[in-house]
């Protein structure tokens, strides 16, 4: 008869597996997180009046100055309810990078419906959609003011109540 004697673990041992899980799990954790947040250095909505956007309120955006050099990706947002009456939506978006004193002004048509009318937007009662404006070549120093304004036949446009800039390097 033979007796097998088992070396005993350690205390190290026993630890050191669940604890580089552990770290290995969080360190991949942080990793989806930072990955999906992007590089956004601007976020922001103004809201529209509720009996409807006028042609002539223009939304303005002030960004602060940007500290690295670099192409930037101008996005314009909007959020809709079902009171919006139409297919899409034409924006015109000026552009004011300063000290320069440059300005670019860009038409969008955002179209917010697919063939059969579905919404092409993210939401239930509200739809959230997001339309590329354009790339801006930016220097360290530079601010940008941004003006936002509708572009369609109808003066007054129901349904709309938020627009937003987002700008991403």
């Amino acid at each position: 008869m033979q007796i097998e004697i088992k070396k005993p673990i350690r205390n190290r041992e026993m630890q050191s597996k669940p604890m580089r899980k552990g770290v290995l799990t969080s360190f991949a954790i942080l990793a989806i997180l930072t990955a999906a947040c992007g590089n956004k250095v601007y976020d922001r909505y103004a809201h529209t009046p509720v009996a409807g956007w006028e042609k002539n309120d223009t939304l303005s955006f002030a960004v602060p100055r940007v500290a690295i050099a670099g192409v930037y990706g101008i996005n314009v947002a909007l959020r809709t309810n079902g009171a919006y009456p139409f297919q899409a939506l034409t924006l015109i978006v000026e552009q004011h990078i300063l000290p320069a004193k440059r300005m670019k002004t860009d038409t969008i048509n955002c179209v917010l419906t697919d063939r059969n009318g579905k919404a092409k937007g993210q939401g239930i009662s509200y739809y959230q959609y997001r339309f590329h404006a354009s790339n801006l070549h930016l220097s360290p120093g530079d601010s940008l003011f941004i003006t936002v304004r509708h572009d369609m036949k109808r003066e007054v446009l129901p349904g709309i109540s938020d627009i937003g800039v987002i700008i991403e390097n």
